[in-house]
């Protein structure tokens, strides 16, 4: 299994926010995908950033962090604000968050 900074543009401490959400390898985040992986970081507590989402779309694709432009960009966004819209909840508490992690309770669909 390969460690999570083998793939281009997952540095550590990228790779530390993965692993707390569970995602502990390169085969792991391929499985699961930019979207689902982004998510579960939403889900884990991350604070939402565009360009860390796209970051994570880049990297599972080979390319350089900053490739993203136009269209592609555009359409990247709009999938953005989708997933923060069904799994960023800023008013959650801390316990919230916990509990859902370990599958105790479910966040409520939006």
């Amino acid at each position: 299994m390969a460690d999570l900074i083998s793939i281009k543009n997952i540095g550590p401490a990228f790779a530390a926010s993965l692993k707390s959400v569970g995602i502990t390898t390169a085969e792991e985040l391929r499985a699961l995908g930019a979207d689902a992986a982004y998510a579960k970081l939403l889900e884990g507590g991350s604070k939402p950033h565009f360009i860390g989402y796209y970051v994570l779309h880049m990297a599972l694709q080979g390319r350089p962090w900053n490739d993203c432009k136009g269209d592609e960009k555009k359409a990247l966004r709009k999938s953005f604000d989708q997933i923060k819209a069904g799994s960023f909840d800023a008013t959650r508490s801390e316990l919230e968050k916990i509990l859902n992690q370990i599958g105790v309770v479910a966040l409520p669909k939006k």
